[in-house]
C-alpha cells in the first residue's frame, strides 16, 4: 500500500510503498478514504516522542482517518465488513501504525459508524480535533452568559471551541488575525482580538470568565486576562495547576480522547448541521507532505483533509 511515512530515524516524510497491516483483536481494519493531519504528526514525525513511546519503522504518519471496513478482529462487535466508519489511533507504544495510508489499523473504541450526513473528508477532520474541545469545554464548565477567551481559536480545534462555547450561551473573545473575523463570528463569536496587534488583555475590558489556551509558551498565554478566581484549560502542557494557583486561577492541562462515545454525539451534531467541521483545505495524497508543512508554519486556518480518491481502484493491491 502507498503511505506518508518515516522509513528510519532521521529521515523525513515521504510517500512510498509499503506493507498493509493485518487486523488484529480488538481492532478494525479500513480502507482509508481521507486522513485529517493533526500537528501531531509533525512532532511524530521529528522523532519528539522517542523518549515516551519507542518508533517501530517504517512509522506510518496521521492519527485520524474515514473509511470503508476491510476487516474486524476477534472481539469486536459494533461494526461490519462494508460499514462507512471514521476513527483515530491513539498514542501507544510502540509509535509505527498511522492513517496516512491506504489501510489503516485502528482499535475497535475508536471507531465511530459515519452519519449518513457527513462526508468522509468531514469525518476524517473530526477525531482528535472535536475531542480536545471537549475536554477544553468541559474542563471550564462554562455557564450562560460567561465570558470566555480563545486563544489560539483559529486552528482545528479552536474553531470547535467557540461553536461548543457559543451553543452554550457564552459570550467567546476569539482570538485571530483581521482576516479571520467573518469566520470566526460565523462560528459563533462574540469578539475577536487581533493577536497580532500587541498583548491579548488590554483590548479585553473587564476580562473574562474562564480562558481556553490552544497556542502559546508560559510567557505568551493571556492569563492577566482572566478575572481573579477565573478557570483555565490549556492543550499545551502550559501554564501548570501550580502555576495558576500562583495567579488566584484553576485549571490544569486537557487531553483529547477520541473514543466513541465522544466524538458519535459530535458527529451526529454534524450531520445534522448544528455543528460545522471547518476544513482549511483538503489535499491528495501525494501532496500530504505540503499540508504537513503548512501545519508546521502555523499557517492552517482549520483542518487540512488528505484524500484517497484512488484507494479503491487498489483494494486489491494490499
Amino acid at each position: 500500500m502507498r503511505a506518508v511515512h518515516v522509513p528510519e530515524p532521521g529521515d523525513t516524510p515521504e510517500l512510498g510503498e509499503i506493507p498493509a497491516p493485518d487486523v488484529t483483536p480488538g481492532h478494525v481494519l479500513i480502507r482509508v478514504k481521507a486522513a485529517g493531519l493533526n500537528p501531531l504528526d509533525n512532532v511524530i514525525a521529528a522523532g519528539v516522542l522517542a523518549g515516551r513511546f519507542p518508533y517501530e519503522y517504517p512509522v506510518v504518519l496521521g492519527r485520524d482517518a474515514a473509511g470503508v471496513v476491510v476487516a474486524v478482529g476477534e472481539g469486536v462487535g459494533e461494526v461490519a465488513v462494508g460499514q462507512e466508519v471514521f476513527g483515530h489511533i491513539p498514542l501507544t507504544a510502540p509509535l509505527g501504525a498511522g492513517t496516512l495510508a491506504e489501510y489503516a489499523l485502528l482499535p475497535a473504541d475508536t471507531v465511530v459508524p459515519k452519519p449518513l450526513g457527513l462526508d468522509f473528508v468531514a469525518a476524517a477532520a473530526m477525531p482528535l480535533a472535536s475531542a480536545a474541545a471537549f475536554a477544553a469545554v468541559d474542563q471550564i464548565d462554562p455557564r450562560p452568559g460567561e465570558v470566555v477567551l480563545v486563544n489560539g481559536a483559529t486552528g482545528g480545534v479552536g474553531r470547535y471551541v467557540v461553536q461548543l462555547l457559543a451553543r452554550r450561551g457564552v459570550r467567546v473573545v476569539a482570538t485571530g488575525r483581521p482576516e479571520d473575523v467573518e469566520a470566526l463570528v460565523a462560528l459563533g463569536a462574540w469578539a475577536v482580538v487581533d493577536h497580532t496587534a500587541g498583548p491579548v488583555a488590554p483590548r479585553i475590558p473587564g476580562g473574562v470568565d474562564a480562558l481556553v489556551n490552544l497556542v502559546g509558551e508560559a510567557d505568551d498565554i493571556p492569563l492577566d486576562a482572566v478575572r481573579l478566581g477565573g478557570r483555565v484549560a490549556t492543550t499545551t502542557g502550559a501554564p501548570t495547576a501550580a502555576d495558576l494557583e500562583s495567579v488566584g486561577l484553576t485549571g490544569s492541562t486537557v487531553y483529547a480522547r477520541p473514543l466513541r462515545e465522544i466524538v458519535e454525539p459530535l458527529a451526529e451534531q454534524v450531520a445534522d448541521g448544528t455543528l460545522t467541521a471547518d476544513v482549511y483545505a483538503v489535499l491528495p495524497l501525494d501532496r500530504a507532505t505540503e499540508g504537513l508543512a503548512v501545519l508546521a508554519a502555523g499557517k492552517a486556518r482549520g483542518k487540512i483533509v488528505v484524500t484517497f480518491d484512488d484507494a479503491a481502484a487498489r483494494d486489491g493491491d494490499r
